[in-house]
């Protein structure tokens, strides 16, 4: 592992620094507000859509930056303004949904991991304690979104917020945090993790009963395909889990989904495809899956024993390499860091998933938590 590091020192390091000279160029513009997509190159600002899922990943690409370098205050003083604006979504329940994890594991826990801020540190316990209201008790699952007609259904995003439960179990010295998480992950390992190591991207329940009742196609091509962000929800959702819980069953289910996506990876060039059992004709790519993955695949490799850690680290800086090769952006042509990225396979007339091979705040934030991971082990 430590070798393979070593050989690719200069790539971290190299495009750690460039991540941070556009950074300091896009942020004198966008400063405090929510981005989600490029529009001619510009990012746009979500600040009338205060609960969408994404406007915390710019305050979370602030907070990365200002964790390596401590004395640029402006970016803690942008993302703390992001953070408080948020507040109008904390407190108003109609708009709060199963991503307040996303939303405040990269915003409140983040300022106060960094900053020892105690409103933070309430905000987010407070957005945990939101999540686990959600946890139906009889079907043994998180629900996903409000609204009628899909009061059943979960989603493998989910294995991205619990992190935000098992937070609040250490932060708070309550389990039941944690409890809900862990057995949300269990649904999940058992619901929604094929023996391929595919995944489903919604699972419908039974609210009674906690049977499947349906595999709605949610963001991928079609039921039963394999929509690539969500296998890489998977993989990082799984590995987070075992880090909090030390229950091998996690990892190696994230493991088992590595290795199928692993063989899914476009040979010529591992960029991911927005599904991996799309029809061959089509276009799609997914930049934002390639740089979860490789989160994922990062902490797999510091997890498993030594002698299977290259694997994981080796396939993760191909992912990023390739990443930075084909998708990369490192002008102001545009003020994204990766292209190439999709929503969803197919976006509807909503605005917010007809990204195709585009812009997603959340892939460059992904992409520079991947590279800040691999700087960490140098």
């Amino acid at each position: 592992m430590k070798a393979i590091l070593q050989e690719n020192k200069t790539f971290i390091q190299g495009t750690w620094e460039r991540i941070g000279a556009k950074i300091s160029k896009t942020s004198q513009r966008i400063q405090d507000g929510f981005p989600h997509t490029t529009i001619n190159g510009v990012y746009d600002d979500w600040h009338d859509e205060l609960s969408w899922w994404t406007n915390s990943f710019w305050a979370g690409i602030l907070w990365q930056l200002y964790k390596d370098d401590p004395s640029n205050e402006t970016y803690k003083v942008y993302a703390q303004s992001i953070e408080k604006k948020m507040d109008a979504v904390l407190h108003s329940y109609d708009q709060l949904h199963h991503d307040v994890g996303f939303m405040w594991l990269l915003t409140s826990v983040l300022n106060h991991e960094l900053t020892g801020y105690q409103g933070a540190r309430q905000r987010a316990l407070l957005a945990a304690s939101v999540l686990s209201s959600r946890y139906n008790f009889a079907g043994g699952y998180i629900r996903a979104w409000n609204g009628s007609g899909n009061d059943g259904w979960a989603i493998i995003d989910c294995m991205m917020n619990i992190p935000l439960l098992f937070w609040a179990s250490e932060q708070s010295n309550d389990d039941r945090f944690k409890h809900i998480g862990i057995q949300h992950a269990d649904k999940t390992l058992k619901a929604f993790v094929r023996e391929d190591g595919s995944v489903h991207h919604i699972v419908s329940f039974d609210e009674k009963t906690g049977e499947v009742v349906d595999i709605p196609r949610g963001q991928g091509y079609a039921s039963g395909s394999s929509w690539s962000r969500g296998q890489s929800w998977a993989i990082y959702g799984f590995a987070q889990t075992y880090n909090w819980t030390g229950k091998t069953e996690y990892l190696q289910a994230a493991k088992r989904i590595a290795h199928y996506v692993l063989t899914c990876l476009p040979l010529n060039g591992y960029v991911p495809l927005c599904d991996y059992r799309q029809p061959a004709n089509a276009t799609l790519l997914d930049s934002s899956a390639g740089a979860i993955t490789a989160c994922g695949l990062i902490e797999i490799a510091k997890a498993v024993p030594e002698a299977e850690k290259d694997l994981y680290l080796q396939s993760a800086i191909l992912i990023l390499k390739a990443l930075d090769e084909q998708c990369a952006i490192w002008d102001l042509s545009d003020e994204c860091l990766l292209t190439k990225a999709t929503a969803a396979f197919h976006p509807g007339n909503n605005p917010r998933t007809a990204v195709e091979n585009g812009a997603l705040i959340y892939g460059d934030y992904y992409f520079l938590e991947a590279i800040a991971k691999l700087r960490a082990l140098l």
